[in-house]
């Protein structure tokens, strides 16, 4: 399995992906994703900002996520506290194909996409508060709690943190 950047014709595919998750959370009572976002558009920024990617086995996509070094603003504010004061690497919008959840998809996502920047120190995420499977993803793959971020619409997100390079 392979993370490499998303191309403008696998877009179906992402969208496919991101729709079966919208659904998942919609049938579980998670309000996250359920306003139109992420859109193609999304996509299609994040694809020109060369930080959209897919994990593709045997031709096959499996999953999408976003990942960037560049910062993310609505992590400036934090009710709590990051654990380190360093440039890291932030991981957005991982979704995996319904019929592989559970697999360890996102487990091979988040391990790549820290093997693409071995120079930075952590890692940073965020996701909502009744995403529980993002939440048991994030503690078994050992990152910590940091505190309540707030999103440009105002909505609450618990942020994480996981040191990725140990020899810093």
């Amino acid at each position: 399995m392979i993370l490499r950047k998303t191309r403008i014709s696998d877009i179906p595919r992402v969208m496919e992906i991101i729709n079966q998750a919208k659904q998942y959370f919609k049938n579980n009572d998670i309000d996250q994703w359920q306003d139109g976002y992420p859109c193609e558009q999304s996509i299609k920024t994040d694809i020109d900002n060369d930080e959209a990617f897919v994990l593709e086995d045997q031709g096959k996509i499996l999953g999408t996520c976003m990942v960037t070094i560049q910062g993310e603003p609505t992590y400036n504010v934090i009710d709590g506290e990051w654990l380190y004061n360093e440039d890291y690497i932030c991981v957005h919008r991982i979704a995996v194909d319904s019929q592989y959840k559970g697999t360890g998809l996102g487990t091979i996502i988040l391990d790549q996409a820290v093997a693409m920047y071995p120079q930075y120190h952590s890692l940073r995420m965020d996701t909502h508060e009744h995403n529980l499977s993002m939440q048991r993803l994030l503690t078994k793959y050992g990152f910590q709690f940091c505190g309540i971020i707030t999103l440009q619409s105002g909505a609450l997100r618990r942020a994480y943190e996981k040191k990725v390079n140990t020899t810093m």
